[in-house]
């Protein structure tokens, strides 16, 4: 049985985030699925979260001399697509001292640009597109057989799913189908990690991210989660498929009864699509008595049907809402593909609040016809909403992404002039057509310092009903806006 090593590198985190240190969720159901079915010996370096450095990845691998070692991640909370910057560096150090380790990638960046990444990165063997789990363990399957040929020189492209070598040649298997029920996957395996060691925004202590559900009914044109899919099948993104009621509530008991995790984010993107899901897993936390407070990332038409819902989500434990916004109107919604409508944002916003629930709205710039005047309306429809958080991101083109391939057709983007640790999302990295990318980093910085120096915004909050960490969230997110500036500004790197 081969030995896999899944290592999380010595990364930084979001600038606005502060400390933001969480299990890797693609390891995590990775690990917990081969082991499971009895084809891998998993192992868990979390090297970001113990403080270790590059120096001592290299050492752990020499001292357990694992068979494989696997790189990636399947949410950007980590730091957006810099991450892959790491994953890349990791590979090359892996083979630096085990050359015989073989090392597989995934989900992120690689699942688009699987044939790219096997030409660019020799230390790199294996890319396990779209989901994972099946893919690695009919890997490890036909690894483990006793007439199986080194990679390199097998023929692994009948595998699907799977990119790989062949006498040097990239080569990639057929489509896998994507795996519809997917309460069939174990529990992740929370037990391989440090898990009192995570934190997010600094003051969440005893901290956990969840991926409850794969896909999105969204499909925005420029979603990072393009990039995690098979780019031969972009219908695979927007089949949106969810863990049950009981399966989530069972998952939140482990973490909280087994592990002391107090406070979770639901990282799925729409969170709240089925509101009987929603409604089960609120039940479920109270019949059960698990404390937990949370977290959850929606879409506006999903929130502002579900209104009736609310309470009985802050009873359970939700203290903040996230709300997809983007950009101004109807009509700029419209053309980025966001499917949702102005009306049905500033119902959301509203009702959250009602309910002394803190809101969250992600906002972006840097589309390809932002002007100054543009930025500056969008910025005055975010102040008129008044989300508690103003969570600006940057324009950051997505491989396999309708965005990405229409500024790579345009010659807008150079995928092989791409600085990696700048494309995290807080950096601008594309000029518009009437802005440079300095003018673009300069609007965003004004518009953050403008949104946190309203004096009756800060009261508001601080001097609210809101939950206690609501509001720590917010102190830390304020005191980082200054290096948010200096990354969108002067190029400052935190991942």
């Amino acid at each position: 049985m081969k030995r896999v090593l899944f290592i999380m590198p010595p990364i930084g985190g979001w600038a606005t985030h502060g400390v933001n240190k969480a299990a890797n969720q693609f390891y995590a159901q990775l690990a917990a699925y081969i082991r499971e079915k009895n084809v891998g010996e998993p192992h868990i370096l979390d090297a970001r979260a113990l403080d270790l450095t590059y120096d001592d990845v290299k050492a752990k691998v020499k001292e357990l001399k694992p068979d494989m070692v696997v790189l990636g991640d399947i949410l950007h909370s980590t730091g957006g697509l810099a991450v892959i910057w790491h994953f890349n560096k990791t590979a090359a150090l892996v083979k630096e001292v085990s050359p015989s380790t073989l090392v597989a990638v995934g989900g992120l960046w690689y699942s688009a640009l699987h044939k790219e990444t096997l030409e660019e990165n020799p230390a790199i063997d294996f890319i396990l597109i779209g989901e994972g789990e099946l893919t690695l363990e009919e890997l490890l399957k036909n690894l483990d057989a006793p007439s199986a040929p080194q990679a390199g020189q097998a023929d692994f492209s009948k595998i699907p799913g799977l990119a790989s070598r062949q006498k040097g040649v990239p080569v990639v298997g057929p489509h896998r189908e994507l795996i519809k029920d997917i309460d069939i996957l174990p529990l992740p395996a929370y037990d391989l990690f440090p898990m009192d060691k995570y934190v997010n925004h600094t003051y969440w202590t005893n901290f956990c991210e969840l991926f409850t559900s794969r896909g999105c009914p969204g499909g925005c044109s420029f979603c990072y989660e393009w990039s995690q899919y098979d780019p031969r099948y972009p219908k695979d993104f927007v089949s949106w498929r969810s863990h049950s009621a009981k399966r989530i509530v069972e998952e939140l008991e482990v973490l909280t009864k087994k592990f002391g995790v107090k406070t979770i984010v639901f990282q799925d993107d729409a969170f709240n699509v089925n509101p009987e899901m929603v409604k089960g897993v609120c039940d479920g936390i109270l019949k059960n008595n698990i404390k937990i407070n949370w977290v959850i990332l929606g879409r506006a038409d999903d929130w502002a049907k579900q209104e009736d819902l609310i309470p009985l989500m802050k009873k359970a434990g939700m203290f903040m809402g996230l709300v997809g916004i983007e950009v101004g109107d109807d009509a700029e919604l419209l053309k980025i593909g966001k499917g949702v409508t102005v009306s049905q944002i500033k119902k959301t916003v509203d009702a959250l609040r009602r309910n002394d629930i803190a809101t969250v709205g992600t906002f972006m710039m840097g589309f390809e016809d932002d002007t100054e005047e543009t930025i500056k309306r969008r910025f005055a429809f975010a102040d008129e909403v008044d989300p508690d958080v103003f969570a600006l991101q940057f324009v950051t083109p997505v491989p396999g992404s309708p965005l990405w391939m229409k500024l790579v057709k345009e010659g807008i983007l150079d995928p092989k002039s791409i600085e990696l640790k700048k494309w995290d999302f807080q950096h601008p990295v594309v000029p518009t057509k009437h802005l440079s990318i300095e003018e673009v980093g300069r609007l965003g910085s004004w518009c953050m310092r403008e949104f946190f120096s309203r004096p009756h915004r800060i009261h508001r909050i601080m001097g609210g009903r809101y939950h206690e960490l609501a509001k720590l969230c917010i102190k830390d997110f304020m005191a980082n806006i200054s290096k948010f500036e200096a990354a969108a500004t002067k190029g400052d790197l935190y991942v």
